[in-house]
This record gives structure tokens, sequence and C-alpha cells, in this order.
């Protein structure tokens, strides 16, 4: 197949940030894109081709949208199994695979992968309900996940007291061990259908403390060598199990006496990823259409340090979003800001990021806590 051609029509599944940045590339190289979305204000909705407006989790839906392009692939991992299977039995290529995808969809199979692959992963226990996990002898503190439909931080709880499990949702969900750890990390591993691989460097990650989501991503991660060597080992291992097509993000946790723990994966483009657009000679989002349309994958090499910072909505602020500041960042070298388009902000919701390359980390991280103390995401009205 020439994917070069007018007649070829890439799918996407999900319309959010990450397929508007994943539109950009396809822009580039001048591919008919398709892209199907809840919300009919989608970010990608703007720079495709084609826009549809539907429910990613109704099979008919998923069915109906992907019978009209030649590779379907996605930017989130809530979506319909069944539909995607459909599709692949009937020659649609389906990238990552549908089975990839169940297997990482939800949380519990997840880590009883890891466990049953020697993938060394913290300690958990699966249960159908918060009352099932209230009768189990737990040992405090502990992990709350759910099974799923989380992200971003949310679906994820760490539990204190029995008082704690109070209010949480009645899901499947798991209880993890919490591992003291001090350094969360990721390595994104790019593979094509064809068998090539290649990974992007460690990268260190540093999470808001009561939101749980990450603040601020630092490539290359301040680890010894050693360390960043056993977490790209440990990602090609969890790659090669799950035998995935596109992009990988895992997410590690390095524990104090510089173990290597799995966290859980992303099976497409990834928050850790969004500084190589401007600090790496191929960026993730261009990694993730060649590795799908089994090009030849690009160098994963940085061409400088790169740090990025999420840009989310302040605390006390819901509505017509307003971003602050912007201008006082960008008189400044090596900055760059993504605003994803999203017109109503909300408290702690993912708005944009914005990108420092350095040639010095620790001035880009200097750099990058300017920047983020400078910005506000608001609104017109609080």
């Amino acid at each position: 197949m020439n994917y070069f051609s007018s007649d070829f029509k890439l799918g996407i599944l999900g319309g959010g940030q990450l397929g508007k940045m994943l539109l950009s590339e396809t822009r580039k190289f001048d591919i008919q894109t398709y892209v199907l979305d809840p919300s009919p204000e989608a970010p990608g909705r703007m720079a495709c081709n084609q826009f549809f407006v539907g429910d990613l989790m109704d099979f008919d839906t998923v069915y109906n949208f992907g019978k009209q392009v030649d590779v379907l692939t996605f930017e989130i991992e809530l979506v319909n199994i069944e539909a995607l299977e459909k599709l692949e039995s009937e020659g649609i290529k389906v990238y990552p695979s549908p089975k990839t995808l169940q297997q990482i969809q939800h949380k519990g199979k997840q880590k009883d992968f890891y466990v049953t692959h020697n993938i060394p992963t913290a300690p958990h226990q699966r249960f159908n309900s918060i009352a099932e996990l209230q009768q189990y002898p737990n040992t405090f503190p502990f992990v709350w996940k759910s099974a799923q439909f989380g992200y971003d931080g949310n679906g994820v709880k760490i539990i204190r007291t029995a008082e704690d499990l109070n209010g949480l949702p009645d899901v499947e969900c798991i209880a993890e061990t919490m591992v003291p750890f001090k350094n969360e990390l990721a390595v994104i591993v790019a593979r094509s259908p064809s068998g090539e691989i290649k990974t992007y460097p460690v990268v260190e990650m540093e999470f808001h403390p009561e939101a749980n989501q990450v603040e601020y991503v630092i490539c290359p991660a301040r680890i010894d060598s050693a360390v960043a060597n056993t977490a790209r080992a440990i990602a090609l291992k969890v790659s090669e199990h799950f035998n995935h097509v596109g992009l990988l993000a895992v997410e590690m946790f390095q524990t104090h006496d510089d173990q290597i723990l799995i966290n859980e994966v992303a099976p497409r483009p990834h928050n850790s990823g969004h500084y190589s657009i401007e600090a790496s000679y191929t960026s993730q989002f261009e990694q993730h259409l060649r590795a799908i349309l089994d090009l030849p994958l690009g160098n994963t090499d940085s061409k400088a340090a790169g740090i990025m910072v999420n840009l989310v909505g302040a605390e006390g602020y819901s509505g017509d979003v307003v971003y602050e500041n912007i201008e006082k960042i960008l008189a400044i070298d090596g900055v760059t800001p993504h605003i994803y388009g999203k017109r109503e902000t909300r408290p702690f919701r993912k708005m944009g990021h914005v990108t420092i390359v350095n040639e010095d980390i620790a001035k880009a991280r200097t750099i990058a806590e300017e920047v983020k103390n400078a910005i506000r995401v608001i609104c017109t009205l609080k």
C-alpha cells in the first residue's frame, strides 16, 4: 500500500490534544485523515480531513467509522475493543492491535501480565468491588486504582486509613503495595510491524502532590547511566511481550536501592514524550506515524536537553479559558508554548504544555520553574 497517495486514509480514534499533535505530522506528509471524537469541540477537529462526532465505546459507531479507513490508530485507550477486533478480521490494519489494547486497558490484567512475564512491578491484589476490598486485611498505606477508565491521576488514590475508602466509586479495582521510590521515570519504545525497534532516552517525571499529574518531564533523566540502561532494558522487555506496534510509553519507579519497577504503560503518544517535538530529531508523534505505517523509524536522539511543563487549569476556575502571561514566556530563548485548543478550563484540566530546550539541563530546569510560575490558566469569570 502506498501511504503517500490520495487513496490512503488514516483513522484516529480520539481528537484530543494527542490527536491534534499527531495530525500536525500527518499534514506534513499530506496524509488524508479521519477523526472520531465524542466532543464536537475536540481540539483535533480543525486539523483533519473528515471529523465525526460519536461515542468511542459504542460498537456500531467505532465499526462504521473504521470501515472508511485503511489504517486505524487511537489517542486514548477507552475505545470499543469488539469493534476493533471485527475491523481487524475484515482486513483493516489496527495499531496497536486490539489484543494489545485489551491487555493494557484493564489495570488488573495489565499488572497480572507483568507478573506472568517476570517483569518487576509492585505487589498487588485485584478486587471486584469496594466492599470486597474492605473485607481484605490490607496493610496501610496502599495505592487504590480503578481497574478501568482512569486517566491523568483520576482513578488513583493513596489509602492511608480505612476511612479513605469512603466515597470511592464501587468499581473493580486493585490495591497496590506502596513502594517507597526516589524517581518516577518513563521510556518510550517505538516498534513497527516489521519489528524495527527504537527507544527514546529515559525521562524523569515530577508530579503534582495533590492532583497526581505530571508537572515536569525532564530529558535526559538525572540518573546514573546504569539505572538508565536497566530502565531501557525493562521497557524493551515489556514491548517485546506486548508485541505492540506504534508507541509504548512505559512508566516506572526507581526505588531507593535503584531497582526499577513498572508502574503502567500507555500504547500511544504520551505526556512524557511531548518534549520531543522541540528537543528530539524525531518527535514522538512523527515516530508513531512512522511506526504504524511501517516506515523507517526516525532518530530518537535529543538535540539538547528538553523539559516539558504541563499547563493545567488553576484551582478555583471553571469556564471559558484565558492564558495569562504567555507573551512573557515567549521572550525567553528556547521556550515554546503549545495551547491545546480546549474552550473551557477547570481545575487541573490539561490545557497545554511548554517545552524548554537548552544545552544546560540545570538552566533548563530553572527556566521551567519560571515558566510554571508565570503562566496562569484561568477563565474570564471566577
